[in-house]
C-alpha cells in the first residue's frame, strides 16, 4: 500500500526537509581536503540536534552514522569512519535524513573536495543531477511511476557518452516512497523495466525519494564485507543526488530543497506549490 499523506502531513516532511537541506550545507562546507568522513558525520549530528529533529539513519537495520558518506568508487552506503581522509581530487556523495514529529526527510547530493577533478567527473555529476530533476519533473498529476523512471533514463541516455564509453544506471537501488518511515513502498527504478509495468498512477499526497545513481562504467555493483558499502564492480567512480517530493494538487514541492525547488523546475515548466511553511 502507498502511503497518501495530508497536507498537516507534507508540512512536517518540509521540516524535515529543511533540516536534511542543512546538513547538506554544512557538510559540503566540512568536506575539504585533510577531513574524514567521521568528521562530517559529526557536523551533521550537530545539525540534526541543533534543529531538535532526530536522525532516520542513525541505527537504521544496525547502520551506526548519522550519514552515508561514499567516496569515489563508492556508490552508496559509504559508512563514515577515521580512516576514511578526503583527498585534493575526490568525489563523494552525502546521503542524509531526519525525522520530525514521525515524518522523515531524505536527500543526497555528489560534492567535489579540492581541486584538479577530471572533466568526466564533472560531467557524470552534473548528468545525474540534471537526471533527478528530470524525473522531478515527471512527477506530475495523472503520471505514472514509470514517467518518472523513464525521464531520468532518458535523460542520461541522451547525453554524450563520457572517455569511458559509457554511463552505468545503477540497477540494484533506486528511489522510494518516503512519509512515516524512511523507506516506503513504491520502490522507484531509475530506468525503464517492461517486468514493472506502469507503477502507481500519481495523485496528490504521494511522496517519493528521488534518486538516481550513475557510475562512469558498470551498472553493476557488489557490497562489501560490513555489509553496507556499496561498490561499483569495475572500480569506475559514481555520482548519487536525491530529493524528497511531495506531489500536490498545487503540484510539486520539492521538500529537501531550500526553495521547494522552485527555480530548477522552471527550467522544465513546471510551477511548484507553495511552501507548506509559508
Amino acid at each position: 500500500m502507498v502511503q497518501i499523506k495530508t497536507p498537516e502531513q507534507i508540512a512536517k516532511m518540509r521540516e524535515a526537509g529543511l533540516v536534511v537541506a542543512a546538513i547538506h550545507a554544512a557538510t559540503r562546507e566540512a568536506a575539504v581536503p585533510g577531513a574524514t568522513t567521521r568528521d562530517l558525520d559529526m557536523v551533521a549530528r550537530k545539525v540534526i540536534a541543533d534543529a531538535g529533529a532526530k536522525s532516520n539513519f542513525l541505527g537504521y537495520g544496525g547502520f551506526p552514522a548519522t550519514i552515508c558518506t561514499s567516496v569515489n568508487e563508492v556508490v552508496v552506503h559509504g559508512i563514515p569512519d577515521d580512516k576514511t581522509v578526503l583527498k585534493d581530487g575526490d568525489v563523494i556523495s552525502i546521503d542524509a535524513g531526519a525525522i520530525v514529529d514521525g515524518w522523515h526527510g531524505d536527500a543526497a547530493y555528489t560534492a567535489f573536495v579540492g581541486t584538479g577533478h577530471a572533466p568526466e567527473l564533472i560531467e557524470l555529476s552534473r548528468v545525474t543531477e540534471e537526471s533527478m530533476w528530470a524525473g522531478i519533473a515527471a512527477m506530475k498529476l495523472g503520471n505514472r511511476l514509470v514517467d518518472i523512471s523513464k525521464a531520468i533514463e532518458g535523460y542520461i541516455r541522451r547525453q554524450p557518452r563520457p572517455a569511458t564509453g559509457k554511463y552505468g544506471i545503477i540497477e540494484d537501488y533506486g528511489g522510494h516512497g518516503i512519509g512515516s518511515e524512511m523507506h516506503m513502498d513504491p520502490h522507484l527504478l531509475n530506468y525503464v523495466s517492461r517486468k514493472r509495468g506502469k507503477g502507481i498512477k500519481l495523485v496528490p499526497g504521494v511522496c517519493l525519494a528521488i534518486e538516481p545513481m550513475v557510475s562512469l562504467g558498470t551498472p553493476q555493483t557488489e557490497v562489501l564485507a560490513d555489509d553496507w558499502t556499496v561498490i561499483t564492480t569495475d572500480g569506475t567512480w559514481s555520482s548519487h543526488w536525491e530529493h524528497s517530493i511531495a506531489l500536490t494538487e498545487a503540484g510539486p514541492i520539492v521538500l529537501t530543497s531550500p526553495d521547494c525547488g522552485k527555480a530548477k523546475l522552471a527550467e522544465y515548466g513546471v510551477t511548484t506549490a507553495p511552501d507548506p511553511l509559508g
